[in-house]
């Protein structure tokens, strides 16, 4: 059997990652594939763990798969990335070189993913008044411009227009400056294409644009770096939560039984990866009526069942309320609208509650 690249790969395909159903090559493990003229093969892979079983157990299985297809004395090299504040075990791979510091995420103290396994729970106006929320808090410490928001989903980015940021980005060489509102620096795919325009790329082509986000974004010196991921627990939510050193992950939820459900097995996947639960936060929680009245419209309850299931906390409960949603619709999130709102006060007392975490961490 002649070895190329694509057996190579196809073989790869048969490997899966510990503790998943899904292979190495579709979530975006393999990082390189050489065969030379007289059939020497060469694999690398980028994975983050603080597993040290982790590697050894793909090593071992790359080995079995390429040596069945004929390739005799394979190299595979498996560059591994420990996730903030996993003690290295003894015997573990020594962890990849950090990011340039004038670019990227060098500079940044903290990174979080705000993950939903379910779509439709209002993730992203979660994510958008959070940023916010930090970016004052910030400022009233003497911090301003400290807060960053990657907008990871690729096929509907919202951002932009939650946060009133539009136009192109700048280029300075290769490296993207993000746009800036509200004390918020942002990178999002809706600065990059047009506004009509659809995104129908695979896998891989995905996984470049947020590699490129990561690190050929000028995110500058940051305190928080916000991740708004897509919902679901594919290919871009796991190579994200391996191929950055995330500080926790925030999960986002509705109070009904289907969402909390979806919840709980999006949240999984973080503790496979070894990143920690920072909290949950239960959005679209009640409608308040003038009389201070509450309606649980879609149940209750559901966001202190995730949180006391993951063992972390309840960050707050967002009630339903129109001020989010025209603010969403406006480009001015009700943090900045209307700071006095009950839902403003939720969001900052969310933020205060992570950085009293983060804080707890260094």
């Amino acid at each position: 059997m002649s070895l190329d690249k694509e057996s190579v790969q196809k073989a790869l395909g048969q490997v899966r990652y510990p503790g998943y159903s899904r292979d190495i090559v579709s979530f975006g493990l393999v990082k390189g594939i050489e065969v030379t003229l007289e059939g020497k093969v060469s694999v690398g892979l980028a994975v983050t763990s603080g597993d040290p079983e982790v590697p050894k157990k793909l090593y071992a299985d790359i080995e079995v798969v390429l040596k069945s297809i004929g390739a005799k004395n394979p190299e595979i090299a498996i560059t591994v990335t420990v996730p903030k504040g996993t003690p290295p075990a003894a015997g573990a791979p020594s962890t990849t070189a950090k990011l340039p510091a004038d670019a990227g995420v060098g500079k940044v103290k903290h990174i979080i993913a705000v993950a939903s396994g379910k779509g439709g729970v209002g993730k992203s106006t979660f994510a958008v008044n959070l940023a916010c929320a930090l970016a004052r808090a910030l400022s009233d410490q003497g911090r301003p411009g400290k807060v960053g928001l990657m907008d990871c989903d690729i096929y509907g980015p919202s951002v932009p227009l939650m946060i009133g940021v539009n136009g192109r980005p700048l280029l300075d060489g290769d490296t993207l400056i993000p746009l800036e509102n509200f004390g918020v620096k942002v990178m999002s795919m809706g600065l990059l294409i047009d506004a009509d325009a659809p995104v129908v790329w695979r896998g891989p082509m995905i996984m470049k644009t947020i590699s490129q986000f990561a690190t050929n974004v000028r995110w500058g010196e940051l305190d928080v770096l916000l991740i708004d991921l897509p919902p679901g627990t594919g290919d871009a939510q796991l190579s994200i939560a391996q191929a950055m050193a995330l500080s926790g992950a925030i999960i986002v939820t509705t109070p009904q039984t289907a969402a909390v459900a979806v919840a709980l097995r999006g949240a999984a996947m973080f503790e496979k990866v070894g990143v920690p639960i920072l909290g949950v936060a239960e959005n679209m929680s009640f409608l308040e009526s003038t009389d201070g009245s509450r309606q649980y419209l879609f149940g209750q309850g559901g966001g202190l069942k995730v949180a006391t299931a993951l063992q972390t906390i309840l960050l707050g409960e967002v009630p339903l309320d129109q001020t989010i949603r025209q603010g969403g619709d406006h480009g001015i999130p009700v943090v900045i609208s209307h700071p006095d709102s009950n839902p403003a006060r939720v969001f900052r007392s969310v933020g205060l509650t992570v950085l009293q975490g983060l804080e707890k961490q260094a």
